[in-house]
């Protein structure tokens, strides 16, 4: 349990959390919706996956990549109907004490571009943009963010 109420689980590639995570995953950035090959990759990788829970109710997902020279990225999605109760803001903080405790000194994060609520949340928790882009052969823009501990 963490504020709010809030239950964090981590993600396996067993039962139903690793789907559950996808589908937080492919709702909040549909133009990097991924398959249930592609989300275990992800954990092959060692990337730490979590769901987030309002009691029983899945409201967002982490993504935590390994923290390497002293970076951590950390992206946390809450559900669009979730938002604006504190469920993204708990759900940082939660993976923000996790990258600190692997080392980070400094965290990125990378929000669609579209996604004005992301946006305002990473400013307001200090991120600075770095870049914009356009991956090739896409027409989605995303942005790259970080903040120095």
């Amino acid at each position: 349990m963490i504020a709010g109420g809030l239950r964090i689980g981590l993600v396996d590639d067993d039962g139903d959390a690793l789907e559950e995570w996808r589908y937080v995953h492919n709702v909040v950035v549909p133009p990097a919706a991924m398959s249930l090959a592609e989300a275990r990759e992800r954990l092959a990788r060692g990337y730490r996956l979590e769901n987030a829970y309002d009691g029983d109710v899945l409201v967002g997902c982490s993504t935590v990549r390994p923290v390497v020279g002293g970076v951590g990225t950390v992206i946390a999605r809450v559900l669009p109907e979730f938002r604006r109760r504190g469920f993204g803001a708990a759900l940082y903080e939660h993976v923000l004490a996790y990258v600190r405790g692997q080392g980070a000194e400094v965290v990125e994060t990378c929000v669609l571009g579209v996604n004005e609520d992301g946006l305002r949340f990473a400013a307001r928790y200090g991120f600075a943009e770095v870049e914009r882009y356009v991956l090739d052969g896409e027409s989605d823009e995303w942005v790259d963010l970080r903040l120095v501990l």
